[in-house]
């Protein structure tokens, strides 16, 4: 008992890798076992990552989630940026260019409407939940576009802790939703193809909410969904620290 929590703080990284395949293998299995597939075991992982990093939270006082708790520090790194990063690159790296020419501007004008789709409407909710200041708008706003879009741009506008955990909140809300209603509205919206996948990754805008759902609509379609996706985020980090911020300003005058 003495040398197993050594153990587990050497090799910290490689048991944040076990748990995290536990976890997504315990998933698939409720997915396909409990749920028929109905619910996609990317969208039960994600739930059940969320619920572990709360309790894990609680259980040790901390704020980093389940990587406060000993001998999972190893998700501190795991869930850092750099992997994450690396992670989004991967899922684009076996789209094909002939396909991504074929959509044409419809992929630049959905990264566009995505962005504004998912901002002003989060703008309007919050108004009505009682914020009024222009950066508290705007950062909600922003994390209904990804949730690294929201914190992003509360850093750079310089709201509130509070009102940029909001922003995380709304971002992980969508992204669990699109993870979900993907794969049962893929026939009515008709996302069967590459530019299809393209043109909805941009519009949705949440990378593991649109490669989690085109992974159970078709997993030949995630790397243009995550492609476009991707660069939405990039898009909603240049815009909604600016011009849409300008906009809120301009609008509500705080």
């Amino acid at each position: 008992m003495e040398i197993l929590p050594k153990l587990l703080s050497v090799n910290a990284l490689i048991v944040a890798f076990l748990v995290v395949a536990v976890v997504t293998w315990i998933s698939s299995v409720i997915s396909v076992k409990i749920l028929k597939g109905r619910v996609p075991g990317a969208a039960i992982a994600i739930i059940a990552g969320l619920i572990l990093a709360f309790f894990g939270g609680k259980w040790t006082g901390g704020n980093k989630g389940i990587s406060d708790v000993s001998g999972l520090a190893g998700f501190a790194l795991l869930g850092s940026g750099m992997l994450r990063d690396f992670a989004v690159v991967a899922t684009a790296m076996g789209s094909s260019l002939h396909e991504m020419k074929k959509t044409g501007w419809i992929g630049a004008i959905s990264l566009l409407m995505g962005v504004f789709i998912s901002f002003f409407p989060a703008v309007i909710i919050a108004f009505a939940f009682g914020y009024r200041d222009a950066v508290s708008l705007t950062t909600i706003g922003a994390g209904a576009c990804t949730f690294i879009v929201g914190p992003v741009t509360g850093a750079a506008i310089g709201a509130d802790s509070s009102v940029i955990a909001i922003s995380i909140a709304a971002g992980v809300f969508k992204s669990v939703f699109v993870t979900i209603f993907t794969a049962p509205l893929a026939k009515f919206i008709g996302l069967n193809n590459p530019q299809a996948a393209m043109a909805y990754g941009g519009l949705m805008g949440t990378t593991s909410g649109v490669t989690a759902g085109l992974a159970a609509t078709d997993p030949k379609l995630v790397p243009y969904g995550a492609m476009t996706s991707t660069f939405a985020t990039g898009v909603g980090c240049l815009l909604c620290p600016s011009i849409c911020f300008f906009i809120i300003k301009f609008i509500f005058g705080q």
